[in-house]
């Protein structure tokens, strides 16, 4: 790589002092000290060709290797493999990276159809599959299954026992607020928090035409069995309604 790099001494290159190595580290996936080094240093601006022996070296991943390059091209970073004659600085080199790109993108759109496949397998079978969880349930990560969350679970059966005698929205709506029934504060996986707030209409809506709370799953309008126990029968779900 530095015999290459000197090679291009009069096309301006010179070599950085910092060198990017992760030896010990698998090229199957981005989570390497040395890339994520460059990445950052690359957002600097302190990097604008990436010199490799090999190909693998950088991604053995095609997936990750084409979203590496995509972030390449969009700081302006050339890409260079010194024994596979790769260098998106020629035509030649586009080409090859086009056609990289080409494959890394079938490989996503099938990723994406087994994906969907997947999740719609899943939920016929009543799974929980991701998503925001429904309040009064929590998630028990072991089994990957919604289970009833105290006290909050209570308050599910208080709204809909309160759309029952009051047969009003707003009156509801006036109810929980009088008892300081809301949505509690949640973080988020990313970090950020959700701040807690009150019970809107379109909640309320939401709340008590949910299926899940009887223990079925909705799918692209289908309803399915679900896995996770029920928090309000069946009797008062459909009273409600």
């Amino acid at each position: 790589c530095m015999a290459y790099i000197a090679s291009q001494r009069g096309e301006g290159w010179h070599p950085l002092n910092t060198h990017y190595d992760d030896g010990g580290f698998t090229g199957a996936n981005t989570d390497r000290p040395g890339l994520q080094q460059l990445i950052r240093d690359i957002k600097q601006g302190l990097v604008n060709c990436v010199v490799v022996y090999k190909v693998d070296r950088l991604s053995r991943s095609l997936l990750d290797f084409s979203q590496l390059l995509e972030f390449f091209d969009k700081h302006s970073v050339s890409f260079v493999s010194v024994t596979q004659n790769f260098n998106t600085k020629t035509s030649m080199g586009r080409l090859t990276l086009n056609i990289l790109l080409s494959f890394a993108q079938f490989e996503r759109e099938i990723i994406g159809e087994r994906t969907r496949d997947k999740m719609a397998a899943s939920r016929m079978k009543g799974k929980f599959v991701g998503g925001l969880i429904p309040f009064g349930y929590r998630l028990d990560r072991e089994r990957h299954l919604l289970v009833p969350n105290p006290p909050y679970d209570e308050q599910v059966r208080f709204i809909f026992e309160s759309v029952l005698r009051e047969e009003n929205v707003s009156k509801v709506l006036d109810v929980l607020n009088a008892k300081g029934i809301g949505f509690p504060e949640r973080k988020l996986r990313h970090g950020g928090v959700w701040q807690a707030r009150p019970i809107s209409r379109a909640h309320l809506y939401r709340i008590i035409h949910n299926p899940t709370y009887i223990g079925q799953v909705l799918y692209k309008g289908k309803i399915y069995e679900g896995e996770h126990e029920g928090i309000i029968s069946r009797e008062t779900y459909d009273k409600v309604q």
